[in-house]
């Protein structure tokens, strides 16, 4: 039997969606007002959830304390109030779309988490606007 278990984060954040190598009337084409040179931000609300066997000894999937400070110290603090698009690494030569701010939570986590662990992550870019990356 396996068992899914979650926490629950926010964050807000600036970010620009373009292509460098798109002129502005094709970047603006396809990503609206959300291409504006001067950027745009959110109030992104960030869920993770964790599946797999409880373990015998402790009765936790995973402890929610430690899952918590995983998130905190390695998304949260490191997105909180910055421009994407300038001050996170990862975004350098990657558009910030919900679904790439995703997958590189997605990333950054799976690397933290024992491998028998099911990863999976939704973030809301907006109440109405999401985006799920998951996996092993």
């Amino acid at each position: 039997m396996l068992i899914t278990v979650g926490r629950v984060a926010h964050f807000n954040a600036a970010h620009r969606l373009f292509r460098p190598d798109w002129d502005e009337a094709r970047n603006r084409e396809v990503f609206g007002k959300c291409a504006l040179p001067h950027y745009h931000g959110h109030n992104y609300d960030l869920r993770v959830e964790v599946t797999g066997p409880v373990d015998p000894e402790t009765g936790f999937v995973i402890d929610l304390k430690v899952l918590a400070d995983l998130i905190r110290d390695h998304v949260t603090e490191r997105f909180d109030h910055q421009n994407l698009n300038l001050d996170v690494p990862e975004f350098a030569q990657l558009n910030p779309t919900a679904e790439h701010i995703a997958q590189v939570i997605w990333q950054i986590l799976r690397n933290l988490l024992p491998a028998h662990l099911f990863l999976k992550v939704i973030l809301y870019e907006t109440p109405r606007n999401y985006a799920v990356c998951e996996g092993s």
